[in-house]
C-alpha cells in the first residue's frame, strides 16, 4: 500500500474564537466556496514547500476540494470550511460532533467509491470540472501537474510522502501552521495548535500513572486482505508513546508495512489499535483473527484491542488527540 494512496483511507475542531476543554468550538457558517477573511498576515503570491514540490497560492483559497477527509478538522478549526466546494471519500460521522457531521453532508459528495483497501476512485476530469483552486489530497490517476494546467494546486499530508523520518506530535502543529499560512489563518494556527498542546500535556500526565506496555497498531484489509503495521514514520508512534505505550514495529523506518502472522506474534503486543474505514468493530476484530494463528495474541486473550477509525491516528490532524483520548481510555479500563 502506498503512501500517498494511504491518504485516502478513511481510513473536531471548529471555527470560533475559543475552543471547549475537548478541543471544539461553534462552527462557522458561509456560502461553499467563499473562505472567510484572513487575518491579513499573509503576503500572496504565496509559495508553500509540500511532499518535495512547491505549491503556489495566488490568493486565499476560495474553491477548495476534500479528496481525503484528516482536512475537515484543520479547515474548521481555522474557520476556513466554507471555501469547500465538494468532497469526495469516505467521511464517517464518527470522527465529529454533531454540527461538524451535518456541515459536510451539506458539502456534495462527488464520490464515495473506495476500494477494499480503502483507496478513493475517481476520475481526473470529475475533480476538474469543480473549477477548484486548492485540492486537498491526491488519489491515483490524479497529478499535481495535471490539476496544475486546470489552475489547482494540491496540498498534501506530509506523513504520506516523508520516508523514513520518525514522525513527532510536533508534525501536527506544523501540518496546522501550513494550513494557517495557505488561508492567511497564523494567528488562529497558533492557538489551535497551543490548545492540542495543553491537551497532549494532560494525556501524558495521564499516561505517567499507567504502567509501561508494548502496542501494535495495524489496519486489515476488508476481505481478507494483506495486513498491515505502522512504523516509526507513522504518527502511531508518537501517538502511542504519549499514551505510554511502545510501538513493537518502532523499528521500521517505514510508515507503513505489510506484516505477516510470525512477526506479529514474535511480537505479541499488550494492546492492538485496529484501524478501519467505518466497518462494524466486531467485524474488524474478526478480520484480525481470521489469519491463521492470530488467535494465540495476547491483546486477544485479554480484550486489548481498540478499533479506531483510520484518522483519529493519522495523518497529523486535531483528530489524532482525539484517538490519544481513546487509547487512554481503554488502557485505563484494563487489568493492572
Amino acid at each position: 500500500m502506498r503512501r500517498r494512496t494511504l491518504a485516502l483511507l478513511a481510513p473536531a475542531l471548529l471555527a470560533a474564537p475559543a475552543l471547549s476543554a475537548c478541543g471544539r468550538a461553534a462552527g462557522t457558517a458561509g456560502t461553499p466556496g467563499a473562505a472567510p477573511a484572513g487575518e491579513g498576515a499573509t503576503v500572496y503570491p504565496r509559495q508553500i514547500a509540500n511532499c518535495e514540490a512547491e505549491l503556489l497560492v495566488p490568493a486565499i483559497p476560495q474553491r477548495v476540494l476534500l479528496l481525503e477527509s484528516a482536512s475537515v478538522t484543520i479547515l474548521d478549526a481555522l474557520g476556513v470550511l466554507p471555501a469547500v466546494i465538494g468532497r469526495a471519500g469516505s467521511f464517517p460521522a464518527g470522527y465529529y460532533d454533531a454540527d461538524l457531521a451535518a456541515r459536510i453532508a451539506e458539502i456534495p459528495a462527488l464520490s464515495e467509491d473506495i476500494d477494499a483497501s480503502g483507496h478513493l476512485m475517481i476520475s481526473a476530469e470529475m475533480v476538474i470540472a469543480q473549477s477548484p483552486d486548492l485540492v486537498l489530497g491526491l488519489p491515483d490517476g490524479l497529478t499535481r501537474e495535471g490539476l496544475a494546467d486546470a489552475g489547482a494546486q494540491v496540498l498534501i499530508p506530509e506523513a504520506y510522502c516523508t520516508a523514513g523520518e520518525p514522525a513527532s506530535l510536533d508534525d501536527l502543529g506544523a501540518q496546522i501552521s501550513v494550513y494557517g499560512e495557505i488561508f492567511d489563518r497564523p494567528g488562529r494556527a497558533a492557538e489551535v495548535w497551543e490548545q492540542l498542546s495543553a491537551r497532549i500535556a494532560d494525556a501524558r500526565e495521564r499516561a505517567a500513572a499507567l504502567p509501561r506496555r508494548t502496542a501494535a497498531v495495524l489496519y486489515p484489509s476488508v476481505g481478507g486482505g494483506p495486513l498491515y503495521a505502522y512504523g516509526a514514520a507513522s504518527m502511531a508512534t508518537p501517538q502511542l508513546a504519549a499514551a505510554g505505550l511502545d510501538n513493537v514495529f518502532a523499528a521500521s523506518a517505514e510508515r507503513v508495512f505489510e506484516v505477516g502472522a510470525e512477526a506479529l506474534l514474535a511480537a505479541d503486543p499488550d494492546v492492538l489499535i485496529l484501524l478501519h474505514q467505518g466497518q462494524e468493530d466486531a467485524a474488524v476484530i474478526d478480520e484480525v483473527r481470521a489469519v491463521a494463528g492470530l488467535d494465540a495474541l495476547a491483546a486477544l486473550a485479554a480484550g486489548a484491542v481498540l478499533p479506531m477509525l483510520f484518522n483519529f491516528t493519522e495523518p497529523a490532524s486535531p483528530l489524532i488527540v482525539d484517538g490519544l483520548t481513546r487509547i487512554l481510555d481503554l488502557r485505563e479500563g484494563l487489568p493492572a
